[in-house]
């Protein structure tokens, strides 16, 4: 991948962002420094750092693409607010023994998997999208 200033930009935001950012989000965060950044730049850059291994891109069922640092030793799964779109990161050792129990059931060895678990928020007048009375 070429080394450019706008992709330095970029990629410098999208860390500091710390993951699950849209196009959009990032695109307002990079503006701030670089005004004249369009969203296609954004978005093939987000494109070609996936490509490159650097990002994960994740779609949480609500049509909207986002994008997260790919960290080599990090895994970890998703719960995710139906109502706000609050993406909730988490690790379980039981849950990861689990499905490696059940994939060796099947015959199978992990070495990859995506764990996404919708919901609602608990406290629903604290979620930003329920309705207000």
């Amino acid at each position: 991948m070429k080394h450019t200033r706008q992709r330095d930009t970029i990629l410098e935001e999208f860390v500091r962002a710390g993951g699950h950012v849209s196009v959009e989000d990032l695109l307002r965060r990079v503006q701030v420094l670089a005004p004249g950044l369009g969203a296609a730049t954004v978005y093939r850059t987000l494109k070609l750092f996936v490509d490159a291994g650097i990002a994960h891109e994740r779609n949480f069922g609500d049509g909207q693409a986002r994008y997260e640092p790919a960290l080599d030793d990090e895994h970890h799964d998703h719960l995710i607010c139906s109502d706000c779109g609050t993406i909730f990161e988490f690790e379980d050792p039981q849950i990861e023994s689990r499905q490696s129990e059940i994939a060796a059931q099947h015959g199978l060895v992990l070495h990859a998997h995506r764990h996404e678990i919708h919901g609602r928020c608990l406290q629903r007048e604290a979620c930003p999208r329920w309705p207000k009375a």
